[in-house]
């Protein structure tokens, strides 16, 4: 794969058009302008990350931890640009030193296709196919869509959500341009070949979308005619990877610390666990010297420090790897191939976050509550889709924006809209629904 090739402004939907430019905004800066001021990008915000949705305490929800993602990408895209511009000096001048925009724009999209509720969101639509009351569904459905519902995947809604043309659309999703569509891609191959971790890219609906991209940009296909579509990853996909990485594991450290999850001193272990002794004494100097007594603003310091390392970390792995990475044949991600000592220090708070994070009474409580109430969300819509003459049906049927096709004649066009309004849904405007659905709440005039 080539550089030039594969940063493109081309814009899916939009191939064969050119339309007057009354401002000086990038391409790929327009693609983050959208992004950001798009309906389902605000939902995030009312999205659970992993903590339930604050009280008194702020944690980060889907859309905090976006921003901050985007923030971290825009930094990995603009330092690998710069070095990579030095390494090859033709592309000084071209699209290629935008890399750090279209990161950006990528890292806003990589959430904003997961349901409510986090990844119980996600399991709850799997197991509704796979084993709960969707089950009789299998040989109604088609084997590619069945592989779909079954292996239900954040990463392949939000590829949808951003190129399918909903039901009274004039043009399909988004029009952003190839490159930022790519770059958010983190598993490139259909659903048949999820495995046991139901990762898989684009839902089968979109494959020839995300065919006509990649084969645009020459993107290295990995299959043989009419085996399953496998594509080696967009190079920039390991950028956004490696923000994500970044801010999930580290800010999940950092609330757990205000939650009391975490002790002060068992947090700046971790975080100073990235460093030397040297480095850790000129860190506790620092704060000293600053004046800094408050404990969260000394978690709040060195957590800093640690993702400005783990940042420079990356770009170095990325640079050092550009071959590999242009040839489809790097493994594992940026994170994995970093300096020994410092990956352990990243593994050691992917443990301690497994053991006293994830596995905590609140993190479970909103897990189990949001679990139950997709999984009823699930039951009644979707027979609602398969039995839409039932006075029930029709009744919530109406309550469906008439961007989801709904009333389709196809029964699969139906469950993909019952999935298209379910996982664009809030964790309180999924809950509201459920209530409302159980008789549990009436509306108040």
């Amino acid at each position: 794969m080539n550089w030039q090739q594969l940063i493109t402004n081309r814009r899916f939907g939009q191939e064969d058009k050119h339309y007057a430019r009354f401002d000086d905004r990038s391409e790929f800066k327009r693609d983050y302008d959208r992004l950001i001021f798009s309906a389902p990008f605000r939902r995030l915000q009312n999205k659970t990350q992993v903590f339930p949705l604050p009280g008194s305490i702020f944690v980060h929800n889907r859309l905090t931890h976006s921003l901050e993602v985007a923030s971290v990408g825009m930094s990995l895209g603009n330092d690998v640009a710069a070095l990579l511009v030095e390494k090859h000096p033709h592309l000084r001048g071209t699209l290629f030193e935008e890399i750090g925009t279209i990161v950006s724009a990528a890292c806003l999209a990589h959430d904003m296709g997961n349901p409510p509720f986090g990844h119980s969101g996600e399991k709850a639509i799997q197991a509704f196919f796979a084993e709960g009351k969707g089950s009789f569904l299998r040989g109604e459905l088609s084997e590619q869509l069945w592989n779909d519902v079954t292996h239900f995947e954040g990463n392949a809604n939000a590829f949808r959500l951003l190129t399918h043309r909903f039901h009274g659309r004039r043009i399909g999703g988004y029009v952003m341009t190839y490159s930022t569509l790519a770059s958010i891609v983190k598993y490139p191959f259909e659903s048949s070949l999820a495995g046991s971790h139901g990762k898989f890219g684009f839902f089968s609906t979109e494959k020839d979308t995300y065919k006509k991209i990649a084969d645009e940009m020459d993107i290295i296909c990995k299959s043989m005619p009419g085996e399953p579509l496998v594509y080696a990853r967009h190079p920039l996909v390991y950028l956004v990877e490696a923000a994500d990485d970044i801010c999930y594991e580290i800010m999940d450290i950092e609330d757990a610390h205000k939650l009391k999850l975490l002790s002060f001193e068992e947090t700046e272990a971790l975080l100073l666990g990235f460093f030397n002794d040297e480095q850790q004494a000129h860190i506790r100097r620092r704060i000293v010297e600053e004046g800094v007594e408050d404990n969260n603003e000394k978690i709040v310091y060195m957590r800093a420090r640690v993702i400005g390392l783990l940042e420079n970390e990356c770009v170095r792995t990325f640079v050092e790897h550009e071959e590999d990475i242009l040839a489809g044949t790097f493994k594992g991600s940026l994170i994995k191939q970093m300096q020994p000592n410092v990956y352990a220090a990243y593994k050691k708070c992917t443990e301690i976050s497994m053991e006293r994070i994830y596995q905590s009474k609140p993190v479970l409580d909103i897990e189990l509550s949001g679990y139950r109430i997709m999984e009823t969300l699930m039951e009644d819509l979707v027979d609602a889709a398969v039995n839409p003459f039932k006075y029930h049906s029709q009744q919530l049927i109406r309550r469906f924006s008439s961007q989801y096709d709904i009333n389709s004649d196809q029964l699969e066009t139906r469950i993909m809209a019952v999935l298209d309004y379910i996982s664009g849904m809030t964790d309180i405007y999924a809950l509201d629904i459920y209530q409302k659905i159980n008789g549990i709440s009436l509306p108040i005039v």
